[in-house]
């Protein structure tokens, strides 16, 4: 089941930042949507793979979202590694920026998620005000 589909760890390699699929995951996950969702419940943002099987999600929880600012502040390239293969993240900035700037303030998300969100992605959101 997608539970799997977690990123477990993050290296950045160059103007690259490699986000570490657990290795136990569905693979391969498909195309990648360029689309992202929130997961409330689980904490996490979604990143959305298009399969033959329907759609595959890589969940990053929010031990992985200092990840995601390096993305957005270094304007470095989202790379996905599951053992040894790599899958660019097409249209992840545009929409991780999009939802964070969505959640900002806006506690229909649960003020929970939305308080983590402000306070770990502060110095994007102190980047445009």
């Amino acid at each position: 089941m997608d539970r799997q589909n977690k990123i477990i760890n993050i290296d950045q390699q160059g103007n690259e930042i490699h986000f570490i699929l657990n290795p136990d995951a569905e693979w391969p996950l498909g195309t990648p949507t360029g689309k992202m969702l929130t997961d409330t419940d689980r904490h996490s943002f979604v990143y959305v793979f298009d399969h033959e099987s329907g759609y595959r999600y890589a969940y990053f929880s929010q031990d992985s979202w200092n990840g995601l600012v390096d993305v957005l502040l270094k304007d470095a390239h989202p790379i996905l590694v599951c053992n040894e293969e790599t899958l660019p993240m097409e249209g992840l900035k545009e929409e991780l920026q999009a939802l964070i700037f969505n959640i900002e303030g806006n506690h229909n998300y649960g003020e929970e998620f939305s308080a983590a969100v402000e306070e770990v992605f502060q110095p994007v959101l102190e980047q445009v005000d």
